[in-house]
């Protein structure tokens, strides 16, 4: 073997730091990129939040310039319409409108004017916030007639007591915590247990639903001999077996059953109940002259400029030392960069959002029933663009339309073919689950239908399915088998 230098040419893919952070930028959504473009803000000195009511000083324009390597003019592409000395705006100026306009509100109630410098509680400040259920019960136990020492007990048991309103932790356990006897262990936890809500404080279902029954007063009857011993048999709705084991009339052992239905499983889900999360939408659909239009929304993301200080540092090359302005240099880079990423970013989405509504103009105009099959290749193909990049776009994203606001990948949905030759286009699987919760919704509660039946149903319909597809919608949807929606009661 001989040892010596060779000079060999090739190519390959380098993912540089500016395709990672466009990539990263093509992923995030409305509500992310205003935080990512926020935190680029505070990061980078020369990047500046501009008022919407600003002169037009933003970096819009930059993508289409030259950067400072290459000879071009970096006040070129970042001065305003109104920057011809090197500055975008005039302190003075600036001074002049916060004093004279954002300095007062007027308050129409009033019909006068009032100063921003009066101290005046913010909104944070008071806005009602809801009662937790750990509260709750603390102020049941401090209205209570319990001694100081079985109320410390009671505040350990009840900060154990999970979201649901039960008990998960053992009362030996808390014994040997706080080193005391079982018995006033469980002498707090019946305390708290005959609070608000009912069944508060339970280790099990059975127990939990055993405690509303007792405040009901029915103690001793049919419904705490049926929570006791048949909670299973309830579940399976073998109410002939429950009227056989407690000889029982059928008549009663359904109505125990129909009210043993409306008791409350976790006790405490009312004051567990989150508030729906802020969904904003990053494209909306638009109707114009008879066609649908795939408009980004833009709301609520920061309009980015220059500051004029650091730019003037730029500028000057005698007074500003060269390290400073290699490092400004950098940082002008690293603002060009997201400038034109963000840019790449909306028009990707506008692209990929467009195609998917030229594709499904069908649903936008008559609803669910006419989703047609749709696949990540086919937008691909129809934009020129790679698979994995549609779909980036459509990850974590939504699509405000005119029949709701869905997530786009909503509108990917595999296909169901038509049973015969008759020319029709395959059905979604989207429309076909809409179908199956249909029938299940009309069905007879007497007679509910089988997954068979509804295969036969939906091959009625020129739609070819197996049994086992439908087994699996049906979970998906989580609608229980027939046998356990037979006899269903309100």
């Amino acid at each position: 073997m001989r040892i010596g230098l060779h000079l060999n040419l090739s190519q390959r893919l380098v993912v540089t730091p500016q395709l990672q952070q466009a990539i990263k930028l093509l992923q995030l959504s409305q509500l992310e990129l205003s935080q990512e473009v926020r935190q680029q803000v505070i990061e980078n000195p020369l990047l500046e939040e501009a008022l919407e009511d600003a002169p037009s000083s933003d970096l819009e324009g930059l993508s289409g310039q030259a950067s400072p390597d290459n000879g071009g003019d970096v006040d070129g592409e970042a001065r305003g319409p109104s920057d011809e000395n090197g500055a975008s705006e005039s302190s003075d100026e600036t001074d002049f409108i916060w004093q004279s306009e954002s300095d007062w509100d007027f308050d129409d109630s009033e019909g006068y004017a009032t100063s921003r410098s009066e101290e005046r509680p913010s909104y944070d400040q008071i806005l009602t916030t809801p009662t937790s259920y750990i509260e709750h019960l603390l102020w049941q136990l401090r209205l209570s007639s319990a001694s100081e020492h079985e109320k410390r007990i009671g505040e350990v048991l009840i900060g154990n007591i999970n979201e649901d309103g039960y008990l998960p932790c053992p009362l030996s356990e808390i014994c040997e915590t706080m080193g005391i006897p079982l018995t006033m262990a469980e002498s707090a936890l019946t305390l708290i247990q005959g609070f608000d809500p009912p069944g508060v404080g339970a280790r099990s279902l059975t127990e939990c639903l055993l405690i509303q029954i007792a405040q009901l007063h029915c103690a001793g009857s049919l419904l705490e001999e049926i929570v006791t011993h048949h909670l299973e048999t309830v579940q399976k709705r073998d109410y002939q077996k429950i009227a056989r084991s407690c000889h029982a009339d059928l008549a009663a052992v359904q109505q125990a059953c129909a009210i043993i239905s409306r008791l409350e499983p976790k006790p405490c889900r009312p004051f567990c109940a989150t508030d729906n999360p802020t969904m904003v939408p990053d494209v909306t659909v638009v109707q114009r002259d008879g066609a649908y239009i795939a408009t980004l929304n833009e709301d609520g993301l920061p309009r980015l400029r220059i500051n004029a200080f650091y730019r003037n540092l730029m500028r000057s090359k005698e007074s500003t030392p060269k390290p400073t302005r290699t490092y400004l240099r950098e940082r002008f880079r690293s603002a060009l960069w997201l400038v034109r990423s963000i840019e790449q970013r909306n028009q990707t989405i506008q692209r990929v959002a467009q195609s998917i509504v030229n594709f499904q103009s069908e649903f936008l105009k008559n609803g669910i029933g006419c989703l047609k099959p749709l696949i990540l290749k086919q937008v691909a193909e129809d934009i020129s663009m790679h698979e994995s990049t549609v779909s980036r776009v459509t990850t974590r994203k939504y699509m405000d339309t005119p029949q709701g606001i869905y997530e786009m990948k909503f509108f990917f949905t595999g296909s169901l073919p038509r049973a015969g030759d008759t020319g029709e286009s395959a059905c979604s699987s989207t429309v076909v689950r809409e179908m199956i919760r249909s029938m299940v919704k009309g069905e007879d509660v007497s007679h509910p239908l089988r997954d068979q039946e509804i295969v036969e149903r939906l091959g009625r319909a020129r739609i070819e399915i197996a049994r086992r597809t439908v087994s699996k919608y049906r979970m998906l949807l989580k609608i229980p088998s027939a046998s356990q929606r037979r006899g269903a009661f309100p």
